[in-house]
């Protein structure tokens, strides 16, 4: 890689040159800590504490209360499906190597049983306790079955005949009809039934039907749980015998996906093949409601073959995710104010027609736009959309790792297509939990004439990546973004992340590059503006830190500014510590996991910790260095984590613009002000949130904040 970051040591005499060099910190490097590190699941949990936290604060509005519970419950599925299970993969197959914080994995797997139960516990008292309470005194009801009146009883049934019933498949267990399958996620009814000519009892199992509405509105913003209605109506679906006992039920299942490339003749069909293995993966969370009969709880636990701490007995109803049902309600007095994104300030300077003239503002100067403050749909979106219809466009190539069912982005690739252009475009089709959609995409595209590519075996490719090439007269010229975040529209409204517009030369030939290495044989690594995984991202930013440190000992100006989503690779991380060590002052911003212990005497008390989680999921990747005065900061797809540095293909670019580089450390500036509301990490891995100031005031709201700065002049504060 070539570096063209210089480092000014200009009024720097040999002698105090010959003393940083003496004080290297690589010759003076002595053993860190064995418990320097946090574990990386139980950050994670404790990620999601910080989630559920939001719906504790009364100063949010309900439904978005609501919403935080919906969300925390749906990553805790998540978590399940893929965290728990590979630590139950790789205690079962032996690979029982202790992790950097020092726990096997054993204990891992003990500690998020007890933590996860817990927090599942805190957020069915928050629901009942706090957040039914507050909906119910603004006119949303959320009953059970008992307390609808007859008339509403009445109508339910009407519903249950017409729409219910007819989906509804009992299933029996006995010699005769083993045990069925329950798939993953999906609500359950235990049901007991007596025959009253033998006496015997029976035991039947009832699925919840996933495509109804997981709350039946039974009158104007009155609702009940539709496993309520199922288990109300059960003498319909068993006539002749007597309904004993009705109990909830869920099952979370290993969900993730494997596939071995390097023998798959066809990647696409080796991850069909592993996506329809995916929905018989093994239990890893069997959910009850607490007062389920202890013989029909030993019954599923046998057949279904789960430990008792992976039991979870939690108060009714079960699947806390059905709240966004309640959630989606036109109550905006229940929300946070709408916001609507407008043209970033850069672009919108320029207009041709009705829209801006992307290219035509690019040529003259790079923009950076700052999503979801900055419009998605008239910056990125837009960029495509132009090219696909500029006649002067010859070609188009493209990274898709997600993107909606409806993208505007596929939409704009496959025009281009059909006009003609030149399209490459790089899916990702292993992409977690949208492998299916993806490779749907890939089959359009290829259908309408798009070259397809899944990128390189053994690698994930994880780069936000468009090129443009146009032909401008005077020149070919390459019109380019490099992103934070994927090319989704709908997740770019929700989604905190930057993105760089440019068509300098040197960003376009190592956007080049890079798509020669993805579709063809290149095996460049030769870049200019570029940190790229899994070659020198993780070695271009520990060569900064250290050069940080160089800096500080020679008396000139450090720094060290990171914002990620998690941060677990202990290379980066001893890195950071020994900047510590010598006095390099170090903020870390991070939305996640966090395996970082800052504030340890001796080892890591010049750094500092924060995350900020609000309406907006804080999504971009920002590393900063204050290089002895000269700035330099990089945004890109890549975490701190193994997978992004090793087994992921990643971009890092550099920004130049010092404008630019100055927006971005007034966001870390807000970030970091005490009177900004945040959660600081303790050394021991707990979050304290800095919510109110001393006179019980709230504290600035940093989204909030971003909102009203945008709406009345520019990109930071």
């Amino acid at each position: 890689m070539t570096d063209t970051t210089n480092t000014d040591y200009s009024g720097i005499d040999d002698m105090t040159m010959e003393m940083a060099a003496v004080s290297d910190p690589v010759a003076l490097e002595e053993p860190l800590p064995d418990d320097r590190f946090l574990d990386r699941e139980l950050s994670w949990l404790a990620f999601n504490q910080r989630v559920l936290e939001l719906s504790e604060d009364e100063d949010l509005p309900v439904l978005d209360r609501a919403k935080f519970l919906a969300i925390f419950a749906s990553n805790l599925d998540e978590f399940f499906m893929v965290r728990v299970a590979g630590l139950k993969r790789r205690i079962a197959t032996g690979i029982a190597v202790r992790a950097a914080s020092g726990y096997t994995p054993r204990e891992v797997l003990e500690n998020i049983w007890d933590k996860a139960y817990e927090l599942q516990r805190q957020q069915a008292r928050l629901f009942h306790d706090s957040v039914l309470p507050d909906l119910e005194a603004e006119g949303i009801q959320l009953l059970r079955w008992d307390e609808l009146t007859p008339a509403e009883k009445a109508e339910i049934q009407l519903f249950f005949d017409s729409k219910v019933f007819p989906v509804l498949t009992p299933l029996a267990v006995d010699p005769s009809h083993p045990f069925p399958y329950i798939s993953g996620l999906s609500l359950n009814l235990a049901v007991v039934v007596r025959n009253p000519t033998t006496g015997n009892e029976l035991f039947a199992r009832v699925k919840v039907p996933p495509l109804l509405p997981r709350f039946v509105e039974v009158g104007p913003a009155r609702f009940v749980p539709l496993e309520d209605v199922i288990a109300a109506h059960l003498d319909a679906l068993f006539p002749g015998m007597e309904i004993q006992q009705t109990h909830t039920f869920r099952v979370t299942r290993n969900e993730d996906v494997e596939v071995e490339e390097d023998d798959a003749e066809n990647l696409l069909l080796a991850l069909e093949r592993e996506l329809m293995r995916r929905r018989f993966g093994p239990p890893v969370r069997l959910e009850v409601e607490e007062s389920i009969d202890p013989h029909v709880l030993e019954l599923l636990i046998d057949e279904l073959g789960v430990s008792d701490p992976e039991v979870f007995r939690l108060p009714g109803p079960l699947d806390l995710t059905g709240l966004w049902t309640i959630v989606g309600l036109d109550r905006d007095d229940l929300k946070q104010r709408k916001f609507v994104p407008k043209t970033s300030r850069q672009l919108s300077e320029v207009e041709s027609a009705n829209e801006p003239d992307i290219m035509s503002v690019v040529r003259e100067r790079d923009v950076l736009v700052h999503h979801p403050y900055d419009s998605f749909s008239t910056s990125v979106q837009l960029f495509l959309e132009q090219a696909a219809r500029d006649p002067h466009v010859l070609a188009i190539k493209q990274t898709l790792y997600r993107t909606s069912g409806d993208s505007p982005i596929v939409d704009a690739l496959i025009k281009a297509a059909q006009a003609g252009k030149q399209v490459l475009a790089l899916v990702e089709i292993k992409a977690r939990f949208d492998e299916q959609n993806n490779i749907e995409w890939a089959r359009k595209l290829e259908e309408a004439g798009v070259h397809v590519v899944y990128g390189l075996v053994g690698l994930k490719t994880h780069a936000k990546l468009s090129m443009v090439v146009r032909n401008d007269g005077d020149q070919l010229r390459r019109y380019c973004h490099v992103g934070t975040g994927n090319y989704h529209p709908k997740t770019a409204r929700l989604y905190e992340d930057l993105g760089l517009l440019t068509c300098d030369p040197v960003v376009g030939e190592d956007v080049s590059n890079m798509f020669n290495v993805l579709s063809g044989y290149s095996m460049n690594t030769d870049y200019r503006r570029f940190l790229v995984a899994p070659h020198s991202v993780r070695t271009g930013l520990v060569e900064r830190i250290d050069r940080e440190i160089t800096n500080h000992l020679a008396g000139l100006p450090s720094g060290i500014r990171f914002k990620c989503n998690s941060i677990v690779d202990e290379g980066t991380i001893d890195a950071l510590y020994r900047a510590s060590q010598a006095g390099v002052p170090i903020d870390i911003w991070v939305r996640g996991i966090c395996a970082v212990r800052p504030g340890v005497p001796g080892l890591s008390e010049n750094i500092r910790v924060v995350s900020i989680l609000g309406r907006f999921l804080e999504h971009s990747r920002v590393f900063t260095f204050e290089n002895g005065g000269n700035r330099e900061a990089w945004i890109g797809s890549a975490d701190l984590m193994h997978r992004n540095l090793d087994r992921r293909v990643e971009t890092l670019v550099s920004l130049v613009d010092p404008e630019q580089i100055a927006d971005l450390e007034a966001l870390f500036d807000m970030a970091f002000d005490p009177e900004t509301s945040a959660w600081d990490l303790q050394p021991d891995g707990t979050w304290i949130r800095r919510l109110y100031d001393a006179d019980g005031n709230h504290l600035r709201d940093y989204q909030e904040t971003l909102i009203d700065i945008k709406r009345k002049r520019g990109f930071a504060p």
